[in-house]
Order: C-alpha cells, then sequence, then structure tokens
C-alpha cells in the first residue's frame, strides 16, 4: 500500500510517499533560516510559511514519482506532539485530501516516526523486544518497543532536551539558530578540558531522566566570566562549545548505560536510534562504543535526511498502523502538541 504521509510539527513542511518501509519520495522544505535571527522556531511565523508551502511540497513529493492520488491507498499526518498551530496546517491538508479522494486516515505520533526511522528502505527488520532512542525537538527519549506499536517510556528530558540544550549554547556563544551543527563543528577544534563544565546529574542516573538546566547555567556563567575578563576569543568559544557538548553527550550515554546494565530493556538485543541529535558524528560514536560493550545491534537512519524531522519516517511508521488496520475518522482529530508514545 502506498502511503501519503505528511509532517508540519515544526519548522520542516515535510511530504513523502512510501510503501511498507520502503521510500519512495521524501520531499521536505525548512524554515530554518527564517527563523535564525530570531534564535529559535516562531510558532506564528511557521504556521504562516507552512500554509504557504503545503500545497507545492504535496505536489512535489506526487510528481517525483508520477503518483496519482487515486491511487494512494491513505493518508497519514503527524497530529502530535509539536507547535499546535504548526501541526494544525498539515492537519487540515490531510483531512482534505482524505476527504476529497476518499482515503482512510491515519493519527500519527511523531515520536514513533523517529524511533523506527532507522527501519527505513530495510529488508529484514530487527528482532523486537528493542530499544528505542529519539534526541528530537523537546524530546530526549529512551523507549522499550515490546512491538512495533507497543511502547513504554524508559527515561525522558525534564527540562530541555538535548536539542534544545545545545541551540541555546549555540547562542550563548553567539551564533544563531539551529545550534547543534554549530557546536559540533566548533567543539571539533576545542578542547573540553580547558572549561570543564559540570556532567548533569553526575551519580543519578537511576533517576532515569535526562536534565540539562544545570549544564546551561554552568555554561551561561563561564561565557559571562570569560566576556568581563575578555577572555571570550575564537579559541575560548570552540573549548567552550567542546565542554558542553562533553557533557551533554555523557550525560545520555551514562543514563543510557544505566539503562542497560540494570536490565531494564526487556532483553531486547537491537537499539533504533532516530532524531536530529543524532546527526552528530562524536554521539553516535560514543552510542557505537557503549552497544559494542554491550553486545547490542545499533541501528541509525540509513541517510540523514531521516535525522531530522522528515515525512518518510511517518510514512514507515504508519505503514505498520495500516497492517494493524488502526485507521481513524478524520472528523475527530485535532493536533495534540503534548502527545504522549505510550
Amino acid at each position: 500500500m502506498k502511503i501519503l504521509s505528511i509532517d508540519t510539527s515544526c519548522d520542516e513542511t515535510a511530504v513523502a510517499v512510501t510503501e511498507g518501509t520502503k521510500i519512495l519520495s521524501n520531499t521536505i522544505w525548512s524554515q530554518a533560516s527564517l527563523h535564525a535571527k530570531f534564535g529559535g522556531v516562531v510558532p506564528s511565523l511557521a504556521k504562516r510559511k507552512h500554509e504557504e508551502r503545503i500545497d507545492f511540497v504535496v505536489s512535489k513529493a506526487m510528481e517525483n514519482g508520477k503518483w496519482k492520488m487515486e491511487n494512494l491507498g491513505c493518508i497519514a499526518v503527524t497530529v502530535g506532539p509539536g507547535l499546535a498551530i504548526a501541526l494544525e496546517v498539515g492537519i487540515k491538508k490531510a483531512k482534505e485530501l482524505s476527504e476529497k479522494y476518499n482515503k482512510p486516515f491515519l493519527a500519527m505520533n511523531h515520536i514513533e516516526g523517529h524511533i523506527l526511522s532507522p527501519l527505513a528502505n530495510l529488508e529484514k527488520l530487527p528482532d523486537f523486544p528493542a530499544i528505542g532512542i529519539t534526541t528530537s525537538g523537546k524530546h530526549t527519549d529512551i523507549i522499550l518497543i515490546n512491538k512495533i506499536g507497543s511502547y513504554k517510556l524508559l527515561a525522558q528530558s525534564v527540562d530541555d532536551a538535548i536539542g534544545e540544550a545545545l541551540d541555546k549554547a549555540a547562542r550563548m556563544l553567539g551564533f544563531g539558530y539551529p545550534g547543534g551543527h554549530i557546536i559540533e563543528k566548533l567543539a571539533k577544534e576545542g578542547d573540553p578540558k580547558k572549561y570543564p563544565l559540570p556532567i548533569p546529574l553526575l551519580g543519578q542516573e537511576k533517576r532515569m531522566i535526562f536534565s540539562y538546566s544545570g549544564v546551561k547555567t554552568s555554561m551561561f556563567r563561564k561565557v559571562g566570566e570569560l566576556k568581563r575578563k575578555k577572555g571570550l576569543n575564537t579559541q575560548a568559544i570552540k573549548d567552550l562549545a567542546a565542554s558542553f557538548q562533553h557533557a551533554a553527550f555523557t550525560h545520555f550515554i551514562r543514563v543510557f548505560e544505566y539503562t542497560i546494565r540494570n536490565q531494564k530493556i526487556g532483553g531486547a538485543k537491537d537499539v533504533l536510534a532516530g532524531g536530529g541529535v543524532m546527526a552528530n558524528v562524536t554521539l553516535r560514536k560514543m552510542l557505537r562504543g557503549l552497544c559494542k560493550k554491550y553486545g547490542l545491534r545499533l541501528w541509525f537512519p540509513y541517510t540523514k535526511r531521516l535525522y531530522g524531522d522528515n515525512a518518510a519516517m511517518i510514512g514507515v511508521a504508519a505503514s505498520f498502523k495500516a497492517d494493524r488496520g488502526e485507521f481513524t475518522n478524520p472528523d475527530i482529530i485535532d493536533r495534540s502538541p503534548n502527545l504522549r508514545l505510550l
């Protein structure tokens, strides 16, 4: 069954056509450059730009394979979590297409898309139960995937997620949005030991939470101190970026290792890792080392286009939901900005 999927959860207008786990078309129009001068996503601007581009992006996704709406099996759309007024645009378009072409409707969870994104274009699926990791937007989660469609949250962020923290660290250093790739680039030439920042919740991994508020405060104070001493030069910026990245990633790895070591993963042998921050080479290297240590198979999306927000991952997740017959009446669907994955 070919599925048209739409995702407007934040600042990417994304539409894809998929068949099973195979990606046939994956069109993304990013607004990141428009939000950069504001230091983050402006919801009202995001909604307006989604509205301006949604028809064009749907058309481009369909043109890639010269498909017709009549030949699609169903319509899937992200209903949450995400920015409420941004989600609204995708949901409205999906309802319109579902009604116009009389297609079944699938309401999708954005986080499920991220944790299943490594399954895209795979001919043989990993074994389940498995562990899902997502580092996307406001979410830093470790999830037990009992089977596709059955999930248990093991660890989650309680303040800023890792991606948000990296964005704010970049802003402290004088850079724009998004900041994750900027921190990564700077950190490659920095020394994390020059200005060491505290590892969040060190020794408290059993709480199974991620928290970045403390290390952000430490970063803010150190930047202010260096500015007062006129010591915030180019190398100091690189060193601070390296220190912040080290603290953020070490915290993540320590919580994940506690999860593995204390047998909270239900005998899982496979780890599915998705979300924007997973594009960071250093984090992927750290995860590979940890999984090798515990004999776990680690799966990432096959292309970087699937790390950030996209509709292809929504289509992959939707294929399993369609197989289970979990279609929904679009008339009763509304945006759900704080939707949980249970």
